[in-house]
């Protein structure tokens, strides 16, 4: 797990991924949510930590397939990032105070099952862009799938 120190504070640095699909009969995006179940509950998006010496993009590949069972047939980079302190401290997070994001989205084929893993998971969904806008439990993660929404309908 890569740190990167803020005003001395230790942050875990992550990626997070917009997983969507194409549905293949109504054309429309249909974004994936997964049901969180460890740390905390609530809806969110594909998101991990970056591994020392992985890079982002690699986080982000690495990450989608371990938490959708699909490797994304196209994925791009957004030069968005944030950071957010976590609500409590986590007993595995050794002083970490919260985590940096960078933005990704990435596609899988329509007709991928997904396969989440249930450490972190309970369920996942398949919704349009507003119903999965309300879905999701934090405001930083509806804004980056604003903004991916964005560049999809361009």
């Amino acid at each position: 797990m890569t740190e990167i120190k803020i005003n001395s504070e230790k942050y875990r640095k992550a990626v997070f991924v917009v997983v969507y699909r194409r549905n293949t009969k109504t054309n429309n995006i249909e974004y994936l949510i997964l049901k969180r179940k460890m740390h905390w509950r609530g809806f969110e998006f594909t998101k991990g930590g970056v591994d020392e010496g992985e890079s982002d993009m690699q986080t982000a590949k690495r990450e989608t397939f371990e938490e959708t069972g699909n490797y994304p047939k196209k994925i791009k980079e957004f030069n968005v990032k944030g950071k957010y302190r976590y609500k409590k401290q986590l007993p595995d997070r050794n002083g970490i105070v919260g985590q940096t994001f960078h933005l990704f989205s990435a596609e899988i084929s329509s007709k991928s099952r997904v396969k989440i893993d249930k450490r972190e998971h309970s369920r996942y969904l398949w919704l349009s862009f507003d119903k999965a806008t309300k879905k999701l439990t934090h405001r930083n993660q509806k804004k980056c799938l604003e903004i991916v929404n964005k560049s999809l309908m361009r």
